[in-house]
């Protein structure tokens, strides 16, 4: 396991997991977010967004936290591992929610020198809410992953489900253990 891809619904814990794998593998983490995101909530073109993350796949190790579904080709050209978090919507959705207030009340930047933070108001009162996308993109995300883990296309690929939070933290703790 050399280059990982962390996946899974918004809220679901992806970039918690991706940070603690980085940690135990001693390796790079990537946040697809961070390259993606401008001030003012300002998205990338795509060519700079690709750009970008071939320069950052460009390494011999790495995490790498975010879906993008676009951008598959780039990322999985070298991938030798994608781990699915595939929690319940119920978990998903309170972790999208008491993550969305925490932030919102310590007024955290995102990303570094964006100047990008979630509010009360775009968290719970807006169309471009991430706990409304995560309701009604939920169910969507999870059946292009069952489908992609079965696609013979990416049979090269490790692919590995986890489903809880308890198999999340045994899985880091099997790789922090097994480390020489």
């Amino acid at each position: 396991m050399k280059r990982i891809n962390v996946v899974g619904s918004s809220g679901s814990g992806k970039s918690t997991f991706s940070r603690q794998l980085a940690e135990a593998l001693a390796c790079p983490y990537l946040e697809m977010d961070a390259m993606f995101w401008k001030a003012n909530w300002q998205g990338t073109s795509d060519e700079e967004f690709y750009t970008k993350l071939e320069k950052a796949l460009n390494q011999e190790t790495w995490v790498l936290d975010g879906n993008y579904n676009r951008t598959r080709t780039i990322k999985w050209a070298k991938v030798d591992t994608v781990i699915w978090i595939d929690y319940s919507l119920l978990r998903t959705v309170y972790q999208a929610i008491k993550r969305a207030l925490y932030r919102s009340i310590t007024k955290q930047e995102l990303w570094e020198n964006t100047g990008n933070v979630e509010t009360v108001r775009k968290s719970f009162f807006s169309k471009d809410s991430m706990i409304l996308w995560t309701l009604t993109n939920y169910q969507k995300i999870r059946s292009r992953y069952l489908n992609v883990f079965a696609d013979p296309q990416y049979q090269h690929i490790n692919f590995i489900r986890i489903s809880s939070p308890k198999m999340a933290k045994a899985y880091l703790k099997n790789i922090a253990e097994s480390k020489p």
